[in-house]
């Protein structure tokens, strides 16, 4: 083909030759002012210009057959000595083959045995020789096959560098392509021919390797990147030696784009099949429509052969690019055509492949880009910002939940960003909710269980790894094993990382312990649900409506503000407080607890429930323990960690910034703010005294505890007691001891007022809390037996040994004939295909030790048998635990129980979450909660209790010796409809709290905690524990303080043994297991009657506050109150509500509850212990409610110790009338709590009948006419 383009001027750019008529002579030749002077002879044919610069043809003919020679010699040449060589060895093969037949041959016939042993050696030298050549070819063979493999890294950076040549020389064409097709050229002085000259060296080296490693030399000669060399290379050696360049089939190298895929791979670029599909179609695409506008363009400017050059069209390269989409695409403006024959020949053969490949490849490229993950990104760190992972269960509803809790503005300004991964990409909403938080919020597709998508997220330097739960699935142990797996794959990934995850069944936690790299200390934290979930529900059945005002202590509520005078007004009020922490200020260190408390209310107005205490001592497993209500035996350290109830994160500043000398005499706790003062350490005689000033409550400047004699030994006394803490346990440290070396300063009336009460600090409590084993005829001494176990290895839990599940079951008929009162009714829904719900998380809070084992109260399950048989494994170890097999929908089930009786009805599902729906899922727990509200009971037994009780006020028990205020339940005397009846039912949507009372006016669209059985205590959902996630990222005390409280005190200890015998282990009683009693409990103090009676009827609730710390170190923290109390009309509704932290002057009535942590009290037991051992100790402690808390009071003692012991003393008599059998119907002993087939006396049917429909406490009372009699 000619360079020239067959018409026209020489082009400048336009890429056509130049054409020369035939009847213009050398002699005549015009020339241009601007070019140089071209001499062209006259032919018959297209030259090309020549100058003196580059010498060319002198005739000016054009070469470009010289080109296209050399590449067809090439290949033809080579194609033709391979198959020569092939057709030569197969020959040779068969000849050989013939040979060895005939020599075998001959061995047969037996001839010629001696000319062929001497030609056997020259053939094994051949063979031998053959050998070693093969075995050095083959080491060459696989030495390049390594080199053009990419399996190593010469490999890999040979074939990159291949690659990337070839788009430098195909680069080096689209330049070339704006010059002529051929022209004069000198190689010395074009620099980009030099260029291209040792681009196609280098592929000439790298296709011998090629061709050395091909297995198949004939299919290698025959492949694409072969091809494009031979097309490509020899042209370039022709340029250097005929100096001219022709551009030719040089646009072949747009083929090796093709591997563009394969080098990204070897690159680690590409890893996904979608990605590579992506690129490979791209490449393919590209690379054939770039090589036909390379062709194109050649014929196009070159003009067909047989019309002797003369029908061509200039046109630039990109013009034929454009031309080849256009046709692709089936458009044809007609712009742009081609006019040479061959040209419209390869239109016609390309239209039909390239509109095939178009029509194919384009569609599915926009389908693979259309499917690309919108959030496939990877996350940029924020320099000076956190960030955590939030993966797991991520729905509109749970990362609404989370959200709205987390990003809350009562919290401190959050500077954490939230990055949520999931694999499946959110839905319309959930997206508009990431887009309303952009700010603080990223979305990630991907998975946490490929540590490509844990790279994404940069999960190595997230501040924290948050998991949640699918509450509602119906498989939970599948939920918890699919999350289980996620803590393992980030644990993989990054070990120090720290993860809070949320496990739906409590016996899965055990599976997190056996990750080498979980570890609680270090932040890792698994909320278990169920655990948490009946734990509430448990403390309910002790002080009903604490559930609700734990949910919302670690909620975060906003304020709203009502100003009407209705329920929801202080309801709500109680609402916006939620707990936090804060470091005490150092004016605090020295004083007691309690002191700090009362200090803390009335001058801060704050609530501090627990400290962070640090011990001492070296045996000690962990030096940092969380204190509830310790007492006034704990003194504040430096550097204490407090727990706070409060509106807001800034209210609680005031406890780190208050300064005694600053804010001493500010009545505003909104002016504390952080003084410029400098605060000088006190002495220790200074706190000390302070400290003695808060117990006695005198000023420091009255205050006379401090003798004179110490203050004349300053120093010695700061030799003898340094400026340290004190040990919780120690009872012989300096301080208590000092404080027990001091006389009572208190005055007449004080004491009086004060006088006889155990847990009072000037009647040496201290002792009592510190040693209960050197009290005189402790019940401690009692337990010291060991021979019997009573408490589980860690002493935090009643036990007895296992029990065999028929000797708990109870028909109906037994059960009416269990006079039960005081007791706790479970109405389960269950079946055998019912996913378990962990029974043992309910029945352990309500077995703690810091009980005595007459407070216990019995429960009984009514439900499935197959359900509980499943579930028994993990009850056998708890006392007072009966099973009624019925179903909770059967009043006569629910009467044999004496459900009108009990302290607390509970109602669960374990078929909620396998109902699709999700208005359906409480059906089961709806209906009973009905069907029990719609009960009538008899009241002739509520006149027969009120006769045989006296004038006992309401809700009180004249058996308890020290008629004590503390309830667990305030209950009418009598129950005469099941709407009155205390239950508390557990729900999963949260819109159907609406079905649960009839007589509210909630709306459906009502937050849950809005409405009003929630804020009675008696609904319970599962959604309200979603905030804890946040609240114990912010502070992962916050979630082992709500265990404590909830679980009754469950440890990492015990959970690693369940996790090793799914069953609690009995322990011998020893001073470290009985000292473990000795904790703090929630009750509900009673303002009717007793000791603070005064302040019930419009009393001051900060008035009661100080006075219940000061006298009995019971903490008050909230308000169970009748929801018409505020109306000035009697009202006979006997739903009650929870206000959270009241005010200082919060007016209290005689009807509230006062929730409160009350200490444990070692003596409860003590006249129990050894009324026991007595013939009538048994009817005195049936008599004696469960619900009761002894609290002494002193006044008309003398008098009820008389009566108490004549009544002992008829009791006694009676008694021993009474058979053995009936005897361990009032035992209060383990072995005895589980009576079966007692004889009865005879008595009439009416009297029996009445026995059956009320029954006295937790155990057994004697027949209703002896109960007469005693009145």
């Amino acid at each position: 083909m000619a360079n020239g383009s067959g018409g026209g001027s020489y082009p400048s750019g336009g890429g056509g030759g130049l054409r020369m008529s035939n009847n213009i002579n050398a002699n005549n030749l015009n020339t241009d002012s601007s070019s140089s002077p071209v001499n062209v002879p006259k032919m018959d044919a297209l030259i090309i210009p020549v100058t003196m610069e580059v010498p060319c043809d002198s005739r000016g003919q054009r070469m470009w057959w010289a080109f296209l020679a050399s590449s067809m010699v090439t290949f033809f040449g080579g194609l033709f000595i391979i198959l020569l060589w092939r057709t030569l060895k197969y020959l040779w093969t068969v000849c050989c083959h013939c040979g060895v037949k005939s020599k075998e041959a001959q061995k047969i016939n037996g001839g010629g045995d001696t000319q062929a042993d001497g030609a056997c050696k020259p053939t094994d030298e051949k063979e031998e020789n053959v050998a070693a050549e093969v075995g050095w070819m083959t080491s060459v063979k696989d030495w390049a096959g390594v080199m053009i493999s990419a399996q190593t890294l010469t490999g890999r950076v040979l074939v990159v560098l291949v690659f990337a040549l070839s788009i430098g020389a195909l680069v080096i064409y689209f330049i070339d392509s704006s010059n002529p097709i051929e022209s004069c050229q000198n190689f010395y002085k074009d620099f980009t021919l030099q260029i291209d000259m040792a681009f196609n060296v280098f592929f000439l080296l790298y296709f011998g390797l090629r061709f050395i490693a091909a297995n198949d030399k004939l299919w290698f000669w025959l492949e694409v990147n072969s091809v494009v060399d031979f097309f490509t290379v020899p042209p370039v050696f022709v340029s250097v030696y005929l100096n001219r360049s022709w551009l030719g089939l040089r646009f072949l190298r747009a083929l090796r784009l093709i591997q563009f895929s394969e080098i990204l791979q070897f690159l680690n670029i590409l890893k996904t099949s979608n990605s590579i599909k992506l690129v490979n179609l791209c490449s393919i695409f590209i690379s054939t429509w770039l090589t036909a506008a390379g062709f194109i363009h050649l014929v196009e400017n070159s003009g067909d052969p047989w019309e002797n050059f003369q029908n061509n069209q200039q046109l630039t390269y990109w013009e034929c690019v454009y031309l080849l989409m256009v046709t692709m695409s089936t458009v044809g403006y007609g712009d742009v055509y081609a006019k040479t024959t061959l040209g419209r020949l390869f239109m016609v053969f390309f239209i039909l492949g390239g509109l095939a490949m178009f029509a194919s490849y384009v569609p599915e490229i926009i389908e693979l880009i259309g499917n690309r993950k919108k959030y496939g990104g990877s996350y940029s760190a924020v320099s000076g910002r956190k960030h955590i992972v939030v993966c797991g269960h991520i729905t509109l509803e749970s990362v609404s939940n989370f959200l709205k809790d987390f990003l809350h503005k009562d919290r401190d300004d959050v500077n954490v960003e939230i990055v949520f991964l999931h694999n499946i990409s959110p839905n319309l909403e959930l997206e508009a909710l990431f887009k309303r938080h952009f700010t603080q919020v990223e979305f990630y597709q991907g998975s946490v269980l490929n540590p490509h998508d844990l790279a994404r997220v940069k999960i190595e330097s997230a501040d924290a790894c948050l998991i949640l739960a699918n509450k509602y699935c119906a498989d939970p142990d599948a939920e918890d094993a699919s999350n289980i797996m996620r803590v393992i794959s980030i644990k993989n990934y990054h070990p120090k990382i720290r993860i809070i995850t949320q496990m739906l069944q409590y016996h899965n936690k055990a599976h997190l312990l056996n990750i080498p790299s979980w570890n609680w200390k270090e932040g890792d934290d698994a909320i278990c649900l169920a655990e948490l979930k009946l734990g509430f529900i448990a403390q309910s059945c002790l002080a009903p409506g604490l559930s609700t005002m734990l949910a919302n202590l670690f909620s975060m509520r906003s304020f709203i503000k009502i100003e009407e005078d209705t329920w929801q007004k202080y309801y709500l009020e109680g609402v916006a407080n939620e707990m936090y922490t804060e470091y005490l200020s150092s004016a605090f260190v020295g004083l007691s607890f309690p002191a700090v408390c009362e200090l803390v209310f009335a001058k801060l107005k704050l609530l501090m429930i627990a400290i962070e205490y640090k011990s001492e001592k070296r045996e000690s497993r962990s030096r940092k323990r969380i204190l509830i209500n310790p007492g006034n035996h704990v003194k504040i350290q430096e550097g204490t960690l407090g727990f706070f109830i409060a509106s807001d994160a800034k209210e609680v500043k005031r406890a780190f910034f208050y300064c005694k000398a600053c804010h001493d005499d500010i009545t505003d706790p909104k002016r504390i703010k952080k003084c410029g003062c400098k605060r000088p350490k006190m002495s220790i005689y200074k706190r000390m005294k302070l400290a003695c000033c808060f117990d006695c409550g005198r000023s420091e400047r009255d205050c006379s505890c401090m003798s004179g004699s110490v203050h004349s030994n300053m120093d010695t006394l700061e030799r003898t007691f340094p400026l340290s803490s004190v040990s919780v346990n120690d009872c012989s440290t300096s301080l208590r001891a000092f404080e027990d070396e001091q006389p009572s300063t208190l005055s007449p009336k004080k004491k009086q007022r004060n006088g006889g009460m155990r847990n009072s600090p000037n009647s040496s409590p201290k002792l009592m809390r510190h040693d209960p084993l050197l009290i005189p005829g402790n019940e401690q001494i009692d337990n010291m037996d060991a021979n019997v176990k009573k408490y589980d290895s860690t002493g935090m839990f009643h036990w007895c040994p296992a029990k065999d599940i028929e000797k708990v079951i109870l028909t109906r008929s037994e059960a009416a004939m269990t006079v039960l009162s005081g007791h706790v009714v479970v109405c389960i829904f269950g079946d055998v295909k019912s996913a378990l719900i962990g029974l043992r998380n309910l029945v352990m809070p309500l077995r703690a030790s810091n009980f005595h084992y007459h407070e216990l109260k019995h429960i009984v399950f009514v439900g499935s048998l197959e359900y509980l048989r499943r579930e028994w494994e993990t009850l056998h170890n708890f006392p007072k635990v009966s099973i009624l097999p019925g179903t909770p929908l059967s009043r006569a089930d629910l009467r044999a129980v004496n459900i009108n009786l009990c302290d607390m009805c509970v109602i669960l599902s374990a078929n909620q979450n396998n109902i699709d729906d999700a208005s359906l899922q409480d059906k089961e727990c709806i209906l009973a909660s009905l069907n029990i509200k719609s009960m009538q009971f008899d009241d002739s037994i509520g006149v027969l209790q009120a006769n045989s009780q006296g004038f006992t006020p309401p809700g009180m028990d004249r058996s308890s010796p020290d008629n004590s205020p503390v309830h667990g339940l305030l209950r009418q005397p009598s129950i005469t409809t099941g709407a009155n009846i205390p239950i508390i039912t557990e729900l999963v949507n949260d819109s159907n709290v609406q079905f649960l009372d009839q007589d509210d006016d909630d709306d459906p669209d009502t937050e849950l905690y809005l409405t009003q059985p929630f804020a009675c205590g008696t609904a319970f959902a599962v959604s309200v524990l979603d905030s804890l996630m946040s609240a114990t990222y912010f502070n992962d005390n916050i979630l082992t303080l709500i265990r404590t409280l909830v679980t009754g005190g469950a440890t990492p200890e015990l959970e690693a043994l369940i996790a090793e015998e799914n069953a609690l282990r009995g322990g011998y009683s020893t001073p470290q297991t009985l000292a473990n009693r000795d904790r703090c409990r929630v009750a509900q103090l009673a303002l009717y009657d007793g000791p603070f009676a005064d302040l019930g009827d419009g009393g001051c609730y900060g008035d009661l506050f100080c006075k219940a710390l000061k006298t009995y170190n019971m903490l008050c923290f909230g308000i169970y109150r009748l929801r018409d109390a505020h109306l000035s009309t009697p009202s006979q509704c006997t739903k009650r509500y929870v206000i959270t932290n009241p005010p200082y002057e919060f007016e209290l009535v005689p009807t509230d509850l006062i929730f409160c942590l009350m200490q444990f009290d070692h003596n409860a037991g003590q006249s129990r212990a050894s009324l026991s051992h007595s013939s009538h100790s048994s009817y005195s402690s049936s008599k004696k409610s469960s619900s009761v808390h002894s609290i002494p009071s002193t006044a008309n003692r003398p008098n009820r110790t008389k009566t108490r012991d004549s009544r002992e003393k008829q009791n006694a008599t009676r008694m021993n009338r009474m058979g053995q059998a009936e005897k361990k119907w009032f035992t209060d002993e383990p072995d005895n709590a589980y009576p079966r087939n007692i004889q009865i006396k005879p008595m009439s049917t009416h009297m029996a009948n009445q026995i059956n429909q009320y029954k006295s406490t937790s155990s057994l009372i004697p027949p209703i006419r002896e109960v007469e009699d005693e009145c």
